[in-house]
């Protein structure tokens, strides 16, 4: 097992590099960079003459290093990374990158990992109920659910809830974690309930996609696996049927799931990305866009380095799950071990 997660890290790194290069040149592929953002901020909000922004916006590229070559841009930021861990310095948040990442990134990543809990355990279960009940009125509600969960985009259901909070139910704290009363109070089980009704739309419609994924993946697993030889030789031999199907087929039904953990955690990430930038939460979604739409780009390259590396534990993580699930790959990591 060591030697297979360290061979997996050290191939990891090539492919990190790799993205990180092509990161960097598609962000900066637009024409424009943050000075000229600078240049329309003086000339629309302060009224300055375009002479005299252009030649701002010129002083300050050469002082934060915006005319070097982009060859020399990128090197001078995975540099810093590498050896300082140094991720640059955010343009328009004026402040280190990596404070910018430390603010929003811990809240994306609870939230990520609230979703793909919630949608693994309801998705999963709700998928035995569904194969059990073949062709029942329970399977059909949880295939109409189903259906929906996987055609309808995200953020469109992100802005048809928040047009029924704000124009039909008067809700006013909207885009926030917490309500005022609570911003700097300790935790406490009322703020923790506070918590959950500012940010109850976004679990529920990040949560929605992957349960009916996990749902219908489980689902149509459990009915081929319920007809395989060796669940009706369990049955055969007297086994409860809860017993045939929780110890006998739900466990290889479930391995495609646990391939599909690879990309969950960034599925689930870019599906907070995409409502909390509909309701604009503090978190990795609004900095991206803002930051891609000032020219900011280390920032934006930061958290697109942060997704790459979330994909790459994902499928790490995926592949120890299915050791520990699957007898067979473990007797196959042996075998190659002694060869």
């Amino acid at each position: 097992m060591i030697r297979f997660l360290s061979m997996r890290i050290l191939g990891a790194i090539p492919l990190l590099i790799l993205l990180s290069v092509v990161t960097f040149a598609i962000i900066q592929a637009p024409p424009g960079d943050y000075a000229d953002y600078i240049r329309s901020m003086l000339i629309n909000q302060g009224g300055v003459q375009p002479d005299l922004a252009e030649a701002q916006a010129e002083i300050y590229r050469e002082a934060n290093g915006l005319n070097d070559p982009l060859v020399v841009q990128y090197f001078r930021w995975i540099t810093g990374i590498v050896t300082r861990f140094d991720f640059g310095h955010s343009l328009y948040y004026n402040k280190p990158v990596g404070n910018v990442v430390a603010e929003r990134l811990p809240a994306t990543i609870m939230l990520a990992l609230t979703c793909h809990i919630l949608a693994s355990v309801l998705g999963i279960g709700l998928g035995i109920i569904a194969a059990t009940r073949q062709y029942s009125w329970v399977d059909t509600g949880l295939g109409i659910i189903s259906f929906l969960g996987m055609t309808i985009p995200r953020f469109l259901l992100a802005i048809i809830i928040l047009y029924f909070l704000v124009f039909r139910l008067n809700v006013s704290e909207v885009g926030m974690f917490f309500s005022a009363k609570y911003g700097g109070a300790p935790w406490s089980w009322d703020k923790f309930v506070n918590l959950l009704q500012h940010i109850w739309p976004v679990i529920f419609i990040a949560t929605f996609g992957g349960l009916a994924y996990n749902m219908r993946v489980m689902r149509a697993n459990l009915l081929d696996v319920l007809n395989s030889q060796y669940v009706e030789t369990a049955r055969a031999k007297g086994l409860p049927e809860s017993a045939v199907i929780m110890k006998h087929a739900v466990p290889n039904a479930l391995h495609p799931l646990v391939a599909y953990q690879g990309v969950v955690l960034p599925y689930m990430l870019t599906g907070e990305i995409e409502v909390a930038i509909v309701f604009g939460l503090a978190t990795v979604g609004p900095a991206i866009v803002g930051s891609m739409g000032v020219g900011d780009v280390f920032v934006t390259a930061t958290f697109m380095l942060v997704l790459a590396v979330t994909l790459i534990i994902g499928n790490i993580i995926s592949d120890i799950l299915l050791v520990a699930l699957d007898p067979r790959v473990r007797l196959g990591e042996q075998q190659n071990d002694q060869d």
